[in-house]
């Protein structure tokens, strides 16, 4: 599949989250857990910064990164469920946003097991956001299914624009990264 295919699907997950969410009677399952990394800007950076991360990394990292950041969000979100959520939750999703954004304005090099790991440290924060917002009348399962399939596809969004910016324009993932630890340095100030 081409990039440009790649990131027309990845589009079409992102603009269909508003289409799922407006049917009735999901009671707050599958289209609210889609919706929900739209909704703040927080998620919404992160989850794409860390394609474009895995993008400037290349090799395993390009999806090992992501798979790693997925799987431990989910993690995070059934813990969360059973009562278990980390200290400075607000905190560790504000400095993932700082840390993962200098790590792309400054193209860091680390090795792919390293990369997987920082991610998925910061997975742990954001699955467990996810999941202590869970709505009243939501089905769980289908709620963290619902926000793991919209991570992948953010994901997959930043990995095809890193992947493009990489070979056209390399300076904008490093702005793109410089934006994102802006606003996570901006939303540890507030």
């Amino acid at each position: 599949m081409s990039d440009s295919r790649r990131i027309l699907a990845c589009l079409l997950c992102v603009l269909s989250s508003s289409v799922a969410q407006a049917h009735p009677g999901h009671g707050g399952g599958l289209g609210s857990g889609f919706a929900h990394p739209f909704s703040g800007i927080d998620h919404l950076l992160a989850m794409i910064v860390i394609g474009i991360w895995a993008a400037q990394l290349g090799g395993r990292a390009r999806w090992g990164v992501p798979l790693a950041f997925v799987s431990m969000m989910g993690l995070g979100a059934a813990l969360a469920l059973d009562g278990i959520v980390p200290p400075a939750l607000d905190a560790g999703i504000t400095v993932s946003l700082l840390v993962l954004g200098l790590a792309v304005a400054f193209a860091l090099r680390v090795p792919s097991a390293v990369a997987a790991a920082l991610a998925a440290a910061f997975a742990l924060f954001h699955g467990a956001a996810h999941g202590v917002e869970l709505p009243g009348l939501a089905d769980p399962r289908w709620y963290v299914l619902g926000f793991l399939v919209a991570t992948l596809c953010l994901h997959g969004l930043g990995v095809g624009l890193g992947t493009i910016a990489q070979r056209h324009l390399p300076i904008a993932t490093r702005v793109a990264g410089a934006a994102t630890a802006a606003a996570g340095f901006a939303l540890l100030m507030a």
